[in-house]
């Protein structure tokens, strides 16, 4: 598995698979403003995130039209 891959599910699962630094930098990058590590201790930072990445951890996973998929069936 790949840095970039790791991020992504790191990202998306709330499960950190690397250095915490690389990570922080990488969720800066994906929300495009400073993160604060305490800001980590609240549930609407995490959904932003996964929110942001959900489609490259959906490609990962080989499930991109997963949600569009389910939705059709609501």
């Amino acid at each position: 598995m790949t840095l970039r891959e790791r991020l992504i599910i790191s990202a998306y699962t709330g499960v950190i698979m690397c250095d915490f630094d690389i990570f922080q930098k990488y969720i800066t990058e994906v929300l495009d403003r400073p993160v604060w590590t305490h800001e980590l201790a609240f549930p609407t930072t995490w959904n932003e995130l996964k929110e942001k990445v959900k489609p490259e951890f959906l490609k990962l996973c080989g499930n991109e039209d997963n949600e569009t998929e389910s939705t059709k069936n609501e």
